[in-house]
């Protein structure tokens, strides 16, 4: 039997989607979001109708009808922590998704609406490795703040999906290796891959790590705190200004790293001294990891958008080689691999995981 499949991945100014017969794509596009609309909703959910319009639209422009796919997949949500694997989308996931209590992020629309949409066609709505992880070792958990425990939030989808390649690439099992992965996109997240286990990974979503395109990552906590209690800001202000609004951004008005070099190159220092600085806290973030795996690292995989310029990967190549090989594996291949994760399930190939039942 042959499986046609939509793929649904949501970021913060795109949307791709995808169509796969099997593990073949038959069409993938990116919809692009102009920023000045993104701006328009404080929460990403607001952006519920917006988003679903874009892909109704582009789908009813491809001729693809939604009664004929088998499966609707979708990028995973902020979640309790699970472990990795193809989950079915439940109503628990998605109220657990959208409260606020593991994060925010617009991957929380795409659960909803491809639960929303499979629902109505009786067909599966699935997600594939989440982007919280419980494989965290036990003293990576504690903050200094018994009230606050760290929980990785992160990129898992990709991580493992470049980790994996890297792995097929040099014909070696993921379970027998270590392994530092570099997701650099909106958010950057640096983890150790430890005999197929990620055991150690900052949250890049609203927490620690090096501030990246949209997020400011670490910050001062007392000038944090002073910043909270100014009068400038509400919460759900605040929530969006180290998330969304922070980082790169905040400096330069602009995410497009392309639009960042060319500033750099016709001298405009602080362009040059932002995108240094970002690179320093990568690198930094890249040595701490190392530390925790006592140094045993076979490879550092530099991946997602951020892995395109040269620029910004040279910077980091520059201080880490030494620790172990540096390799960039440049874009996502994220549908690719919620294409793959869906098809192994509905081929019995592997398990289908229960969300409601880990979590319970």
């Amino acid at each position: 039997m042959n499986y046609r499949l939509l793929i649904i991945n949501m970021g913060s100014t795109s949307t791709k989607v995808g169509v796969y017969l099997d593990d073949s794509p038959v069409w993938t596009h990116t919809i692009t979001h102009p920023r000045e609309d993104i701006a328009r909703y404080l929460h990403f959910m607001d952006q519920y109708e917006y988003r679903l319009g874009a892909i109704k639209t582009l789908l009813a422009e491809k001729g693809e009808r939604l009664e004929d796919f088998h499966a609707i997949v979708s990028r995973g949500g902020t979640i309790r922590p699970v472990r990795g694997g193809t989950y079915a989308i439940t109503s628990q996931m998605l109220k657990d998704s959208q409260c606020g209590l593991y994060g925010d992020h617009p991957c929380n629309i795409g659960g909803q609406i491809a639960y929303d949409l499979a629902s109505k066609y009786q067909i599966p709505a699935l997600t594939v490795d989440p982007p919280v992880c419980n494989e965290m070792r036990p003293e990576a958990t504690y903050s200094g703040l018994p009230e606050i425990q760290r929980i990785a939030s992160f990129q898992a989808l990709n991580h493992r999906a470049t980790a994996r390649r890297y792995c097929q690439d040099h014909h070696i099992a993921y379970t027998d290796v270590n392994l530092i992965v570099a997701h650099m996109g909106g958010g950057i997240t640096i983890a150790a891959h430890e005999k197929g286990k990620i055991t150690d990974v900052n949250n890049g979503l609203a927490g620690d790590g090096p501030f990246a395109l949209e997020r400011s990552g670490d910050l001062p906590v007392g000038e944090l705190i002073k910043l909270c209690y100014s009068g400038n800001y509400t919460l759900d202000e605040m929530l969006r200004r180290v998330n969304g609004r922070g980082g790169m951004v905040a400096y330069l008005g602009t995410v497009d790293g392309k639009e960042v070099q060319r500033r750099i190159d016709s001298g405009d220092d602080l362009a040059r001294s932002v995108t240094e600085a970002m690179a320093y806290q990568v690198v930094k973030e890249i040595g701490g990891i190392a530390a925790s795996m006592c140094g045993e690292v076979d490879a550092i995989l530099l991946t997602a958008g951020l892995a395109y310029w040269e620029y910004f990967v040279g910077l980091i190549k520059s201080r880490v080689s030494f620790l172990a090989p540096v390799l960039a594996y440049p874009g996502e291949n994220e549908l690719e691999s919620l294409a793959l994760g869906a098809l192994r399930v509905l081929r019995k190939e592997e398990e289908l995981q229960n969300y409601d039942a880990q979590t319970a």
